[in-house]
């Protein structure tokens, strides 16, 4: 299975594709979608939009996962985040892909079986389950590959119990 996920942002969108076979995962690809801060709204969340429908035309993940919004002290943020993801999930939409959101904590206890863990943490855990040296990774392409193994952790689990998909 292959798993694109994405760490949503106005100004910086990481993602990250991982391929998932039984307990094994590897990094496909990763980066970041940057946006001009002077650029208009609208025209940095078209940009979001066009580059994660053609990632998803260039890797043809199975499915998408993203990070859900962290309610911070900020409501601009949270608005801006929100926006962003709002154009992820609507290149899903056009390719017919399902998504999955998993909030910060949730991916953190996936990840590093701690749900306060800390960014350095999380960066090690990514490194150590997808062979991959991360060390010179930004933050968002980081998160994204964690929101992808989130996902094929949580999908395992599934199937596993036989719980039912979210």
């Amino acid at each position: 299975m292959r798993v694109l996920g994405i760490d949503p942002g106005t100004a910086s969108t990481g993602y990250g594709v991982v391929d998932v076979d039984g307990s094994r995962m590897r990094a496909c690809a990763h980066g970041v979608i940057a946006t001009g801060a002077n650029r208009p709204a609208a025209e940095r969340l078209s940009a979001i939009f066009r580059e994660v429908a053609d990632l998803i035309g260039q890797h043809a993940p199975a499915t998408v996962a993203l990070e859900d919004l962290y309610v911070g002290a900020n409501p601009r943020n949270v608005l801006s985040v929100g926006q962003a993801r709002g154009a992820v999930l609507a290149a899903c939409g056009m390719a017919g892909l399902d998504a999955a959101g998993y909030p910060p904590a949730e991916v953190k206890s996936a990840v590093c079986g701690f749900g306060r863990a800390d960014k350095a943490q999380v960066q090690r855990m990514v490194g150590a389950l997808l062979g991959l040296d991360t060390s010179g990774l930004r933050d968002h392409e980081t998160d994204a590959l964690a929101v992808a193994v989130c996902h094929a952790v949580r999908c395992r689990g599934r199937r596993l119990t036989g719980a039912v998909a979210r």
